[in-house]
């Protein structure tokens, strides 16, 4: 329970009952202090009037006192100008490393806040502070939902910051691998990146005037070209005829001349996928996108609006794909271009975050403006996590909404971290 004392201790919930020293002394807490999340002390510059004297200095909290030695702080300098030890049970008295006793107190959570702190902990309800949101002013609502937006924007471009050092400091690369990884839609989202690092971009931008030789390249590398992917009834057509054996014929070419290597085909998954969303014909859109040099940085820090974002985007199959699934396997004739769902996805998921992750790396505040206009600007996503806010009364109108309360879900409900989310806090002081 130390988790809920350090809360209790920064949010001031004490019990009405006055506060005092192990040995009588009056305790006031003017200022809780600076919440500390790495080593050393809980909380720094605290400012705590015991008796008559007025301490500035930092408190260390624990669930019994004599955790104080279990953790090593009698031998640890940094624990030295810890002027009050707080704990819910007082079971031992506790010095520094200069032999000097330290002014302790014993902390009592409220009852009330105990209690729903307990609720919030074992309900398997989501989210399990439903019963505060009809009545969580506006104001409050929408402060949470901002510093919602900007942490999951922050959160991905941590992840494009390790795209851009995998591709050796390439901008223009980790847009490509981010753009990659968010055509898995979900269900391939790790396979497409792996695939992206797969590809030798460099190499490919030598052939980037040839559509069919950029399909080649993609469809090889995702090992969409080997054997074991087509139906044995198709292999001996495959091999002397038709699309699949002109494809192959050329990634072996290229794959000898560039010293590039399949990944393994079995990474891609295909159970209860729609086949609009096969990697055959999302890689297919992906190189028609190549080629029509979609895929720069530059075009995207362009964009000002939802509707250049949407034209950007947009992409379609090659003519073999108009009719086909899978090599061997035929349909009726579709463009298959991107739905708009799919297209708010992207724009969510891919050009949002990269705007934002850029404008950080150049130190240019136009473009992270630029990313949260356009979250006002798309429509909200519509998916179990959003229509489980709207049932319990919180309006989700736009995509900073849905990216706040996805995030709020994932990082914060899923991991019952309600003493760090603002709907938790309006739910533990509740009376």
């Amino acid at each position: 329970m130390e988790q809920l004392l350090h809360y209790a201790w920064r949010h001031k919930m004490f019990p009405l009952s006055e506060l005092q020293t192990t040995d009588g002394k009056p305790i006031e807490v003017l200022d809780p202090g600076l919440h500390n999340h790495n080593s050393g002390p809980d909380f720094f510059n605290a400012k705590v009037k015991i008796g008559d004297t007025l301490w500035v200095g930092n408190v260390e909290i624990h669930d019994k006192s004599s955790d104080w030695y279990l953790h090593g702080h009698d031998k640890d300098k940094r624990y030295d100008n810890v002027i009050l030890h707080v704990a819910g049970i007082i079971d031992a008295q506790v010095m520094n490393t200069n032999g000097e006793f330290l002014q302790q107190m014993q902390m009592d959570v409220p009852d009330n806040v105990r209690q729903h702190y307990d609720e919030l902990i074992k309900t398997d309800s989501y989210p399990p502070c439903y019963q505060v949101i009809p009545d969580l002013s506006s104001l409050l609502v929408h402060a949470w939902m901002a510093a919602l937006q900007t942490e999951r924007l922050e959160q991905k471009t941590e992840a494009i910051r390790k795209r851009v050092d995998l591709c050796d400091g390439s901008w223009e690369d980790a847009y490509f691998m981010t753009l990659a990884r968010n055509y898995g839609f979900g269900i391939n989202n790790d396979a497409f990146e792996y695939w992206a690092q797969q590809l030798p971009m460099s190499a490919i931008a030598h052939h980037r005037d040839d559509l069919f030789q950029i399909e080649a390249i993609f469809m090889g590398q995702a090992g969409l070209l080997e054997l074991d992917t087509i139906p044995e009834y198709y292999q001996k057509d495959a091999l002397n005829e038709g699309y699949f054996a002109k494809l192959r014929n050329e990634y072996l070419y290229l794959a000898h001349k560039f010293s590039m290597q399949p990944m393994d085909f079995k990474l891609w998954r295909f159970l209860r996928l729609r086949p609009q969303n096969f990697p055959h014909i999302r890689i297919s859109q992906l190189a028609n996108l190549y080629y029509q040099r979609k895929t720069s940085l530059s075009q995207l820090v362009e964009c000002e609006t939802v509707e250049d974002l949407k034209r950007l985007f947009y992409s379609h199959v090659t003519p073999y794909w108009e009719t086909h699934y899978t090599f061997g396997s035929t349909s009726s004739k579709n463009e298959k271009h991107l739905a708009y769902g799919s297209l708010n996805l992207l724009m969510i998921n891919t050009a949002i975050p990269m705007l934002f992750a850029y404008g950080r790396h150049q130190s240019k505040e136009v473009l992270c403006d630029k990313a949260f206009d356009l979250l006002e600007q798309l429509k909200a996503e519509d998916n179990y996590i959003v229509r489980m806010w709207k049932q319990v009364g919180l309006p989700v109108k736009t995509a900073g909404d849905s990216q706040a309360l996805i995030q709020l879900k994932t990082k914060y409900c899923n991991k019952k971290d309600c003493l760090r989310c603002r709907f938790g806090y309006e739910y533990l002081k509740r009376k």
